[in-house]
């Protein structure tokens, strides 16, 4: 057999957005904007339900670490980015590469995970809420949370390991703003038939299992309000699973149009856009979504900011 010609990739050159130098300072601006939203709103998701005992329950456990899965989501991929509309540097090392999807991959992961989990919470406050506490202990809890972030973190070894052993020999541009799997296999010279294989069997059925787990959740927890004789207890009983739906709705909506087009419609700026917003607009509706929705959450908020004003005022007294 001929051998073929490779050259071993030791770098990539990530094309971004555009080389158009006002266009990439107005990206800058906009993405450094929704960065600092994502830092400041999930961070202050996670001090307050670390610091207000109100929310010490397993639905509030599940919202940090979700909080602290789209920190570092977002920290994969922005820091990047806007480097590289200011120093227009767009190289990033084969080892760089690998880290990005590695680390990538298990937050998309977990975060799927997660929100099942956040459906059965939900399903057990409102199916069988006199053993709700006896059900979700803290124990369980920590179990639910090791075992989506071990999920995570198999189904992205496993394709890191294949991904990155592939031989690069047509080119080593990346026409997209951080390493994805489309664009990688793109330039593999290897047969990608089984790779190609393994990532749409792993990818779906965690999707697959977790909107199932949230479907079959819900549909429980529908017939459970029905039931419910008084309109007042029917609003109180959705009103608790209102802003996970929506998180939900949003997440999976984007990811279902993501996988699902028609690959004749596939272009790589359409996907572009679509992967800003589940690597960075996602990140940053969450916290939104779980503090204007949630009266827990706005009153914790309220009792940490009028603590925070005793305290300065007292301080104050006793300067003068």
């Amino acid at each position: 057999m001929a051998k073929r010609n490779t050259t071993t990739v030791t770098e990539f050159i990530l094309l971004g957005f555009t080389d158009n130098p006002n266009l990439q300072i107005f990206l800058f601006m906009v993405f450094l904007f929704i960065y600092l939203i994502i830092l400041l709103g999930n961070l202050g998701m996670i001090v307050l339900i670390k610091t207000d005992s109100q929310l010490h329950t397993p639905m509030y456990f599940f919202i940090s670490n979700l909080a602290l899965l789209d920190i570092g989501y977002s920290t994969i991929i922005a820091p990047r980015t806007l480097m590289s509309f200011i120093t227009d540097n767009k190289v990033i090392s084969f080892t760089g590469c690998a880290a990005q999807f590695f680390f990538g991959c298990i937050a998309v992961s977990c975060e799927c995970c997660l929100l099942a989990v956040m459906a059965y919470d939900r399903f057990t406050a409102i199916c069988s809420p006199l053993l709700y506490t006896v059900i979700m202990s803290k124990q369980f809890c920590i179990f639910l949370v090791l075992g989506s972030y071990f999920t995570g973190w198999l189904n992205a070894t496993v394709q890191a390991i294949l991904i990155f052993r592939l031989s690069f020999c047509n080119s080593n541009i990346i026409n997209h703003f951080f390493c994805d799997v489309p664009p990688i296999l793109k330039l593999s010279c290897s047969d990608t038939h089984i790779i190609d294989m393994i990532h749409f069997t792993f990818s779906p059925a965690i999707a697959t299992i977790t909107i199932l787990t949230v479907l079959m959740s819900y549909i429980y927890i529908l017939v459970a309000i029905l039931r419910i004789n008084f309109a007042d207890g029917r609003h109180k009983a959705f009103s608790t699973c209102a802003s996970h739906l929506t998180a939900v709705t949003v997440f999976y909506g984007t990811a279902i149009f993501m996988y699902l087009r028609s690959s004749s419609k596939y272009s790589m700026d359409q996907d572009k856009i679509i992967s800003v917003f589940y690597t960075l607009a996602i990140p940053m509706l969450n916290p939104l979504i779980y503090s204007l929705r949630n009266k827990k959450v706005k009153d914790a908020f309220r009792r940490m900011i009028d603590k925070k004003l005793f305290l300065f005022f007292v301080e104050c007294k006793c300067h003068k």
